[in-house]
């Protein structure tokens, strides 16, 4: 006969990301956007931001970091980790994004990620976490 099994919340809970490292994330994501060699309104779409709003932030005056920002901006510094790791030469990190992936139907990542919505950002990282051997 099944018994239950008493569980309880886990004794760690990250800290959250402060508007400093959040403001730290913004400028490397806005660096690594220009090495993956995307466009502003591609740019727009993976920070769920309308274009004119992406442009101002680029420029240098970068507006309030929600929850969600600062998940994407985690979420594409971990896809670009995950690379890094995975690749021995950068310019194959940067190349990797536009090509086509058996692992998503012959689909880029960037073509995936470009649905807007966090999870398909998670959904690019949790497959190349997997293909690193995520420790």
């Amino acid at each position: 006969m099944l018994q239950p099994i008493a569980t309880r919340a886990p004794d760690f809970v990250p800290d959250q990301i402060t508007d400093e490292e959040g403001g730290a994330m913004l400028r490397a994501v806005l660096h690594l956007f220009g090495k993956w060699e995307i466009t502003d309104e591609e740019a727009s779409v993976l920070l769920d931001l309308p274009v004119r709003t992406y442009r101002r932030w680029k420029a240098g005056q970068p507006g309030r970091l929600d929850r969600d920002m600062k998940a994407r901006l985690s979420n594409l510094l971990g896809i670009h980790k995950a690379l890094r790791i995975i690749f021995a030469e950068p310019v194959r990190t940067y190349i990797w994004i536009k090509a086509p992936n058996e692992a998503f139907d012959g689909r880029s990542a960037l073509d995936i990620m470009l649905g807007g919505e966090l999870t398909d950002l998670m959904r690019v990282r949790r497959y190349v976490d997997a293909e690193r051997g995520a420790w």
